[in-house]
């Protein structure tokens, strides 16, 4: 299972110094570029939002900490996070990642490492950098956990693009995307999404985060699918979805998480500037 491809990929956001940046006629502004969003530093509160009856899981608790710099060329991610599951019998299991990347503003390079620690002890890496051409396509080259190289598909996005992508499509009336995703967490290259996208929104009061009071919003719902898994229009069934409010400026503040046997919820508590830029 495999928690933080899941939490990595809701929560890769682009960004820029400002919190308050975008516009609130957000359905009528120009198209959201690379450097229109928000640098920043988010605290989020891990919980369990339900459990299916056969799950045998009756509790999570955990932090993530979220952070996206601004570093002039690039955008430098570090996402870490530590969630402990209980089942019926009491039996207590402590997971965690620390996943970092840097994404050209371009959206055609990658650098990522991402490290799973089960009880304590490491139990994966994947280490490597993806290179895309101007249709999408590419070549992904790990270096851990084997020195291999693996082709992208055409039509594929990197993190943030993909971001940028869902908030102009959903500030554009839209309430479907398809694409490609790679991410860098998972060893078996890019995996195809299916994002569905809510109404746009207007400003509305966030008390945990005024300063994101003054912006648009969408709630959006992305299914992740396998490598080469056969997809018919989202037909087929997902490998794992997340459900998040995404704000114009690219933060999200509330995300539930869905690992098939039980969900959980990541509830912003603090939301701080981060510095960055030339």
């Amino acid at each position: 299972m495999r928690f933080s491809a899941l939490l990595a990929l809701a929560l890769i956001l682009p960004a820029t110094p400002g919190l308050t940046q975008g516009t609130k006629d957000a359905p009528a502004a120009a198209p959201l570029t690379a450097r229109a969003l928000a640098s920043h530093r988010g605290i989020y509160e891990l919980s369990l939002d339900r459990a299916r009856e056969n799950a045998g899981i009756i509790d999570v608790s955990g932090a993530m900490l979220f952070e996206l710099i601004d570093a002039c060329e690039s955008w430098a991610s570090r996402q870490r996070f530590t969630m402990t599951l209980r089942n019926r019998e009491g039996t207590e299991l402590e997971t965690g990642s620390d996943y970092a990347t840097l994404e050209s503003m371009d959206g055609r390079n990658l650098r990522f490492s991402l490290t799973q620690v089960t009880q304590g002890a490491v139990s994966s890496r994947v280490v490597g950098q993806a290179e895309l051409v101007a249709d999408g396509s590419g070549v992904a080259r790990y270096s851990e956990p084997e020195a291999k190289e693996l082709p992208i598909p055409p039509g594929t996005l990197l993190p943030n693009t993909h971001t940028i992508a869902a908030l102009n499509a959903a500030r554009a009336g839209q309430r479907l995307l398809v694409a490609p995703i790679f991410d860098g967490t998972s060893a078996d290259g890019a995996q195809q999404t299916t994002t569905f996208l809510s109404p746009w929104q207007g400003p509305q009061p966030v008390p945990e985060a005024p300063s994101l009071s003054t912006l648009g919003s969408s709630r959006m719902r992305i299914a992740f699918f396998e490598p080469g898994a056969e997809q018919a229009g989202g037909a087929s069934t997902p490998s794992y979805e997340v459900s998040l409010r995404y704000f114009e400026n690219g933060v999200a503040d509330d995300m539930i998480m869905d690992f098939g046997e039980f969900t959980v919820r990541a509830k912003l508590i603090r939301l701080e500037e981060a510095p960055g830029g030339c």
